[in-house]
């Protein structure tokens, strides 16, 4: 039962931080864009 909770919560975790890490990916490229110097 220990094992399986710790699966669990280990999941979980590394979801959260997916999740984290796409967000600040999606963060940047907007903020790059936003301060990129327009190509003439």
């Amino acid at each position: 039962m220990k094992k399986l909770l710790l699966i669990v919560a280990t999941a979980v975790g590394a979801l959260a931080i997916q999740k984290q890490m796409k967000a600040k990916q999606a963060e940047n490229k907007l903020w790059a864009e936003a301060t990129d110097t327009p190509a003439n």
